[in-house]
């Protein structure tokens, strides 16, 4: 399980970086125009924060066999698709209705933050 967490995460930094450059660089002008730069910043920092979590979760899951850790890591990385992903999505190809699916992904991300809550006051340090 950590191995696949730890895998999203890398690969979700790639994108995140990458994306957070191309979008600052080559679409800055355009993301302007359209009035989705604040849009697909916002993507990439909730992507990079939640990419950073990842690991130190997969750190955790290493560490200690804990069921609520493995849902943490799941529901992020279900939230780094559905949110970012979506506000990427709306980005490039202007359709407005993707905004209505990336609060789904913000449900990914709380869930994910409540489960690890769960996870740290079962475990004993």
């Amino acid at each position: 399980m950590p191995k696949l967490i730890f895998i999203f995460s890398s690969i979700s930094g790639i994108i995140a970086v990458g994306l957070g450059a191309f979008g600052a660089h080559a679409l800055k002008a355009k993301l302007e125009a359209e009035g989705t730069l604040a849009t697909f910043q916002t993507a990439v920092q909730y992507q990079f924060f939640h990419t950073l979590a990842l690991l130190i979760i997969g750190l955790l899951i290493n560490r200690y066999a804990q069921s609520w850790l493995t849902y943490s890591g799941y529901a992020m990385m279900a939230g780094v698709v559905i949110f970012s992903g979506s506000l990427y999505l709306l980005c490039f190809t202007g359709q407005k209705w993707l905004g209505a699916i990336t609060p789904i992904g913000g449900v990914g991300f709380i869930l994910g933050w409540f489960f690890l809550l769960l996870a740290v006051i079962k475990l004993n340090f």
